[in-house]
């Protein structure tokens, strides 16, 4: 899973502006989720490719069966058609970015 993620991607604290910058240069928007503490996205597949990153908390992400925890400034790349899981493992509030190409 390491050639998806990219460990400390953006400096913390996390710049929402400037990762949205980077990722329009990249072709992606970005948008923001705020998740309360044991939330679940199970099962989710897309037609597009999708970036994550996290910038407040810790995020558990499983991409086809393989998983990693993510901490601010973490990216992950969600490559189109992957069936994916998103858990927020934070004993608090954990606020993500994503956008689709």
């Amino acid at each position: 899973m390491s050639e998806i993620i990219a460990k400390a991607k953006f400096p913390t604290p996390v710049d929402h502006d400037a990762v949205a910058r980077d990722w329009a240069q990249r072709g992606y928007g970005c948008h923001l989720f705020v998740d309360p503490p044991g939330q679940r996205w199970l099962g989710f597949v897309h037609d597009t490719n999708e970036l994550v990153m996290v910038t407040d908390g810790l995020l558990e992400v499983s991409v086809n069966g393989q998983t990693a925890v993510l901490e601010p400034g973490d990216e992950i790349f969600i490559p189109r058609h992957g069936i994916h899981d998103v858990i927020n493992r934070s004993d608090g509030v954990t606020r993500w970015l994503y956008g689709y190409d």
